[in-house]
């Protein structure tokens, strides 16, 4: 939870680079940049789901058809999935006054990773340029930022929820899971009662 007089933009006015800084540095004060209303939580969407659907528009447009909507499907679903799986939770901790702010907070703070994952191929391209053999660093890439995706979330839950230690990562392992399940499970079903696969 927010506490005490947080950092504040321009004039006083909420900044939300300022908050996704903050919160991807491991400052919870940054969680007071973001608003807590309806509005603010679709604003912090509209970004996340455009692009998708331009990308596919573009697909489909070069001839993509039904893959390009099927990977669209995928999307929206691993998009839209966290918000609806945390709401229930945070309900059932009773959490809900909080949880606005806490998916307003979370869907901008998913711009942090891609640039997390620019830093750190920048970090590792140099120790490959001494000697870090590939495969190491393929692999310290991926852990890197699967650790550091999972803390952040965990972060988030734990101060704009509320959540004690336990309580957040029971809520980012049941978050995760479920929109993993949702997003790969038909395709899984679908490679294993495709008549073709025999």
């Amino acid at each position: 939870m927010v506490k005490g007089g947080p950092a504040r933009g321009v004039g006083g006015a909420p900044n939300i680079l300022l908050g996704v800084v903050r919160l991807a540095t491991g400052r919870a004060d940054g969680l007071a940049q973001f608003g807590s209303t309806s509005q603010a939580f679709l604003t912090s969407l509209a970004p996340l789901i455009a692009f998708p659907l331009v990308g596919t528009a573009l697909l489909i447009a070069n001839g993509g058809g039904l893959p390009a909507l099927s990977d669209l499907l995928a999307t929206l679903c691993a998009l839209l999935a966290p918000p609806v799986l945390s709401w229930w939770l945070a309900r059932l901790w009773r959490r809900e006054a909080l949880w606005l702010r806490f998916a307003t907070a979370f869907n901008w703070c998913q711009w942090a990773i891609p640039v997390m994952a620019s830093i750190l191929l920048v970090v590792l391209g140099l120790l490959m340029a001494v000697g870090l053999p590939n495969h190491v660093a393929g692999i310290v890439a991926v852990l890197g930022l699967v650790s550091y995706g999972l803390w952040l979330h965990w972060f988030l839950a734990r101060r704009g929820l509320g959540l004690s230690i336990a309580r957040a990562v029971v809520f980012v392992l049941c978050v995760n899971l479920a929109t993993a399940a949702l997003v790969v499970g038909p395709r899984v079903l679908t490679v294993l009662i495709s008549p073709d696969q025999g």
